[in-house]
Formats: C-alpha cells, sequence, structure tokens
C-alpha cells in the first residue's frame, strides 16, 4: 500500500527524518512508534502532502504520491480540527463533500455512522456544544466518510473513556476486514499489542526497529522464567527469586541469564517436580524503552 524510499526531512539545522525506509502492507495495521520529536509527525505530514520531503519519495499504490492521493487517505490528527460554531449533520456533510461524494451519498453515509454511534440525536447539535469524547466520534466520522484505502490516525484513542475506546478499537478492527490499511501512530503500547501487525519505531530521525510484532518479539530472548516446584528436596540457589513458599510448594522468577529454556528445565527438576514453567518475553513498552535507551535519549 505504503512505501517509503530514504526520505529526508530538515528543518534548519535540525534532521526529523533521515535516510527512512518503510513499507506497509496492504489491508493490515502497522505501528508508527516513537517518544516526542522523533519524526513520526513529519512523516505523517509528509505522506498528507502538507509539507514536502528534501528528498526521497512516497509510492502509494505503486505510484508516486501525488494530489489524486488524497482522496484515497483519511487522516485523524492529534490536534482535532473541527469546526465549532457548526452543527454535526452540516459539518459531516460538508467533509463528505469535499472528500468527493455526491449529496446523496453523504447524507446516506452520514446517517449511517450516527447510527452506528447511536449519536443521531446530535446532528443538530454544535461541536461546542459537545463533550471532548462526543467531538471524538465526530472527527472520527469525518476521517473515515470517505471510505478511503489508507487511514492514518494520530493518537485515536486520546480523550476517549473506556466505553468509547473499546467502541474505537472495534470500529478500528472492522475497517481492516473490510480492507483499509491503517497506520496508527500512537504511545499507548497495549494498543500496539493488541491492534497492530507490524511496527516501525522512529528515534532522532532514523528507524530503530521494523518487523512484524511476532518476529519483534522472537528477536529479544524471555526477561524472565515464573516456575513452581512441589516437594522441594533442597534449598535453592540464591540468585533465584521465591516469590511465595508454602507446605512444600515454591513459586519461583528465574532470572534468563544466557540459558536456554530446556536447560534451565532441567536444573530445576534437580529441585523437586516442576508443575509449571512459563517463559515471560517483554512488553511492546519494555522493547519501545530498551530501545530507545540504547539509541540515547537525546
Amino acid at each position: 500500500m505504503l512505501e517509503i524510499h530514504q526520505l529526508n526531512k530538515a528543518y534548519g539545522s535540525h534532521k526529523a527524518l533521515t535516510d527512512l525506509n518503510l513499507v506497509v502492507p496492504e489491508g493490515g495495521i502497522f505501528g508508527l512508534l516513537g517518544p516526542n520529536g522523533a519524526g513520526k509527525t513529519t512523516l505523517i505530514r509528509i505522506i498528507n502532502q502538507i509539507i514536502e520531503q528534501d528528498s526521497g519519495e512516497v509510492v502509494m499504490d505503486g505510484q508516486r504520491l501525488s494530489g489524486e492521493s488524497i482522496r484515497k487517505i483519511g487522516y485523524l490528527p492529534e490536534e482535532r480540527g473541527l469546526y465549532k460554531k457548526m452543527g454535526v449533520w452540516d459539518q459531516l456533510i460538508y467533509f463528505s463533500r469535499i472528500k468527493g461524494l455526491t449529496a446523496s451519498e453523504a447524507k446516506h453515509r452520514v446517517q449511517l455512522w450516527l447510527e452506528k454511534f447511536d449519536i443521531a440525536s446530535w446532528k443538530n447539535k454544535k461541536i461546542e456544544d459537545l463533550s471532548k469524547g462526543m467531538a471524538q466520534k465526530i472527527q472520527f466520522i469525518a476521517t473515515v466518510i470517505h471510505e478511503p484505502r489508507l487511514l492514518i490516525l494520530d493518537e485515536p484513542f486520546s480523550g476517549f473513556d473506556p466505553v468509547n475506546a473499546a467502541l474505537l478499537k472495534d470500529e478500528i478492527l472492522e475497517l481492516k476486514k473490510t480492507g483499509t490499511t491503517i497506520l496508527l501512530s500512537t504511545h499507548r503500547m497495549e494498543s500496539v499489542e493488541l491492534l497492530c501487525d507490524q511496527v516501525a519505531m522512529i528515534h532522532k530521525s532514523k528507524k530503530i526497529l521494523d518487523g512484524s510484532i511476532r518476529e519483534i518479539k522472537s528477536r529479544f530472548r524471555p526477561l524472565e522464567i515464573r516456575a513452581s516446584i512441589d516437594q522441594l528436596n533442597q534449598e535453592l540457589p540464591s540468585h533465584w527469586q521465591v516469590e511465595s513458599r508454602e507446605e512444600g510448594r515454591v513459586e519461583l522468577v528465574l532470572p534468563v541469564n544466557g540459558q536456554s529454556p530446556n536447560q534451565l528445565l532441567q536444573e530445576l527438576m534437580a529441585f523437586g517436580q516442576v508443575t509449571s514453567f512459563q517463559e515471560r518475553f517483554p512488553s511492546m513498552e519494555e522493547i519501545f524503552i530498551q530501545q530507545v535507551n540504547a539509541s540515547g535519549h537525546a
């Protein structure tokens, strides 16, 4: 769906993007991760043709990005942009028309989305009279109303309570099922684990990690192994952390320290009956922090 080739962008002496290469597969959810100032917003603005790169190219659907590409893109910015004095219905019709829908198509789709979100009763309310969460729903509808092939979501869950965040998550997954390619920029690592098929991490203008969630996790050894032993028959090594001990049963946390799971399991078996043994791989949040720290904070 989207290919980024050797993209560079600088603001004076500040490098925002440096030789960035990315491939966003069609029909999946691609997570764009990185700390503040990493270059994510610059990349999104280039894709949306809000600003131009200094060098490199963006290819969408096999064609170099052009003005015609915009109609295929839906963009939900972190800083929302609704007309506060305008009514919900008029606003959504307006956005639908400027994105190429006919008057009848616009009315049909707006009504469908308002009913889908159970907010048809809001149609005559002004945006300034809505809560932040209610306005977020209107902004989301305005973003997807023209059924874009590429949907760019920048911190989409910001401002939502847990119930409405779950509603939005379900809608994102539904859009994925219908073939929409989604580029998700977020700091919420739990959303990344839950939604994304692939991710790229950017730090200090450069890509520092790229791949599917499964591939990335497979590159990192487990941080630790949790185990349980019954019928303990001897004292345990001092570097093993005992979490609980009761009537011959011990719950343990074992540091990996370069050993394979089989090696640790074999070592454990000498101390009694092993009743549970589970690797704990690092979360995406732990991987993110580790990678950013490894490449330097500033």
